[in-house]
């Protein structure tokens, strides 16, 4: 089973690929059931295409994300999911977009 979902961002992608990459933020954007469905990692497939995949091997799941540039210095995010329920890829953008406004606000 896999679902997928697209969006755009107000920050630069590579903004938006850092802190989508960043293990010490992937808790605050990835969904509970996720995290605790067994020890995940992270694999930065292209760093210069900003494309990575997160694996739990142990819970049957992954996801992959494509970071790319759009107008006005914004950026456009794709995520394929496999192994979990439909619906959560749009759940998984919407976090993953207020984790780098945070981001933003923060820096």
């Amino acid at each position: 089973m896999a679902n997928h979902a697209e969006r755009g961002m107000s920050a630069p992608p590579e903004v938006v690929f850092n802190t989508a990459t960043d293990p010490d933020r992937s808790a605050a954007w990835l969904p509970e059931e996720l995290r605790r469905a067994g020890t995940h990692r992270v694999e930065v497939v292209d760093a210069a295409d900003m494309r990575a995949r997160w694996i739990s091997e142990a819970a049957g799941w992954s996801a992959d994300i494509d970071v790319e540039p759009a107008d006005a210095g914004g950026a456009r995010v794709r995520l394929d999911l496999s192994g979990t329920d439909h619906g959560m890829a749009d759940e998984i953008l919407n976090s993953l977009a207020r984790e780098v406004a945070d981001n933003l606000t923060a820096g």
